[in-house]
C-alpha cells in the first residue's frame, strides 16, 4: 500500500510540475504574434484547464483514500488493541536493535 501511495504522490507531483511548466510557457510566449502561436496557446490553455481539474481530482482521491486507510487502521486498533500493542512493541524492539547495531 505504501508503494501505491508513493506512486500516487509522484503522479500528483508530476502533474503539478507539468501545469507549472505550461503556465511558464504561456507567459514566455505572451508577446509572440502569429496564427500558429495563437492556436498553440489556445491548446495549451485548454490543456491547463483540464490538467488543473485532473490534478484537483487526483488530490481529492488521494486525500479520500488516505482518510479511508486511517479509518480502517483506527477501527482495527479499536477492535484489536492488544494485537496493535504487540505489533507496536515488536516494531519498537526491531527499531531499537537496528539503531543499537549502528
Amino acid at each position: 500500500m505504501d508503494g501505491e501511495a508513493n506512486s500516487k504522490e509522484k503522479v500528483v507531483s508530476d502533474l503539478r510540475v507539468l501545469v507549472n511548466d505550461a503556465e511558464e510557457l504561456l507567459k514566455a510566449t505572451a508577446n509572440q504574434a502569429g496564427e500558429k502561436i495563437a492556436v498553440a496557446r489556445q491548446k495549451i490553455e485548454q490543456s491547463l484547464i483540464e490538467g488543473k481539474k485532473a490534478l484537483a481530482d487526483a488530490e481529492q482521491t488521494f486525500l479520500n483514500k488516505s482518510k479511508e486507510c486511517a479509518e480502517i487502521a483506527d477501527d482495527y486498533v479499536r477492535e484489536n488493541p492488544w494485537s496493535a500493542v504487540g505489533v507496536a512493541a515488536a516494531l519498537g524492539l526491531a527499531l531499537g536493535l537496528l539503531i543499537r547495531g549502528k
